[in-house]
């Protein structure tokens, strides 16, 4: 018997769809889908939540000194000219950062290698495509999600029937995290 559903799919296609679903789960929180197909985004889904548990507070906090460019008023870099070029002016500033250790840095390179990059959208119409933001989901997963399940042994997902799908009669059902 095989270990995985083949869901009718090509591997690179049922990768696709894994991946795709498994990252809206984890940035949504729920998702509806297919039973079959929930059964399957569950197993990633949970090992992913795993290993962001295990290593979640595995990194040190490191003082380093950063040159970032002055801006002015209108959030512009400030010019200076020297020499008769115009150069960036930069300010040293002192800046806390995490430095992950070598199994979360591992950890991150594997959740990265799921994950689809997700961007998020501001709902004003006004200066949604200037102010969209690429969310970090390494970053979410063990600064948001991990601290939810520290006391839990497994089963971070469910999974709630709903209905039939009127087309081809398949169950759907509601995949979310507990």
């Amino acid at each position: 018997m095989a270990g995985y559903r083949k869901l009718s799919r090509t591997a690179s296609q049922r990768k696709a769809l894994l991946r795709n679903q498994v990252t809206a789960l984890l940035y949504h929180g729920h998702i509806v889908t297919t039973e079959a197909k929930a059964k399957e985004v569950r197993k990633i889904a949970e090992g992913l939540i795993a290993m962001a548990v295990k290593e979640m507070d595995n990194f040190e906090t490191v003082t380093v000194t950063a040159k970032v460019p002055r801006k002015d008023a209108e959030g512009k870099r400030v010019k200076e000219v020297v020499d008769g070029k115009k150069v960036t002016v930069y300010d040293e500033v002192e800046k806390e950062i995490k430095k992950d250790m070598p199994s979360r840095l591992h950890a991150r390179r594997k959740m990265a290698a799921v994950f689809y990059p997700v961007k998020e959208v501001p709902a004003a119409g006004k200066g949604r495509k200037r102010n969209t933001k690429v969310v970090d989901m390494p970053a979410k997963m063990f600064d948001e999600i991990a601290p939810k399940y520290v006391n839990r042994n497994g089963g971070y997902t469910r999974i709630v029937k709903i209905a039939q799908r009127p087309g081809d009669a398949a169950t759907k059902v509601l995949l979310e995290l507990v």
